[in-house]
């Protein structure tokens, strides 16, 4: 399997972590805001000091496209087609929701593999970004933005199967529907994606040879930027 640099800055976490052989070599992360400008380019060479100590020649990267914050998905693939151009290697597109879906799958020997995967990514308001995969991360649901209501995925829960929701959009729902939650609906708490996560899915791309372009690749946005103008409060300063 190849040498991956990860890189992953879709939420509040900025990381990144060198892979290979499904093997974590180094990795670096944050999960106190979004600092990504600040900190990316450091762990990113943090990676690439640790290749270079050991004579491990880096042979692609990998960064979580989306879909996510639009700011930390500029920053991320703008940070991989530089070091993919300067290293000559391959650039490989990660799915941010499908990365989710493979923590939570990978994360504990209990989870029933009949269950659907539903990450979860907050947009806002009571938006979220979402899909729905089963455990061979066939899409049940496709990658879409989603105004949460009371029936929002009532398709998926009635079918019977465990319906696993998680992600920093998932406690909007989960008060959303409160009580009336179906026993087939399981809250997984904690799950944030991450550059550790991304190995199985950048391996996978890796030896598929499915790259995205160096030069020309956009983020999975899937909406959209809206630009909100600040409030301004009683003294009529902008908020």
């Amino acid at each position: 399997m190849a040498v991956i640099v990860n890189i992953e800055t879709s939420t509040n976490v900025c990381s990144a972590a060198l892979t290979a052989e499904g093997q974590i070599l180094t990795h670096f992360e944050d999960f106190t805001g979004r600092n990504h400008a600040e900190l990316l380019s450091d762990y990113v060479k943090g990676c690439l000091d640790f290749a270079r100590e050991r004579e491990i020649a880096v042979e692609a990267v990998a960064v979580s496209i989306g879909p996510g914050s639009y700011t930390g998905l500029r920053i991320g693939l703008s940070e991989a087609k530089g070091l993919a151009y300067a290293l000559d290697v391959p650039l490989i597109g990660v799915n941010t929701l499908a990365l989710m879906a493979t923590r939570v799958m990978f994360s504990t020997d209990d989870v029933d593999p009949e269950s659907i995967l539903v990450p979860m990514l907050d947009a806002r308001r009571m938006e979220v970004y979402t899909a729905a995969y089963d455990f061979g991360l066939v899409p049940l649901m496709e990658p879409q933005p989603l105004i949460l209501d009371s029936d929002s995925y009532s398709g998926l829960l009635s079918q019977g199967r465990p319906v696993l929701f998680f992600g920093n959009g998932m406690p909007k729902f989960r008060e959303l529907i409160g009580m009336d939650a179906p026993a087939n609906a399981v809250f997984v708490d904690g799950v944030e994606p991450v550059a550790v996560d991304m190995v199985a899915l950048s391996e996978l791309a890796y030896a598929r040879r499915d790259f995205i372009d160096r030069a020309y690749s956009t983020p999975l946005y899937l909406k959209d930027f809206q630009a909100t103008t600040p409030k301004k409060n009683i003294f009529g300063n902008k908020e």
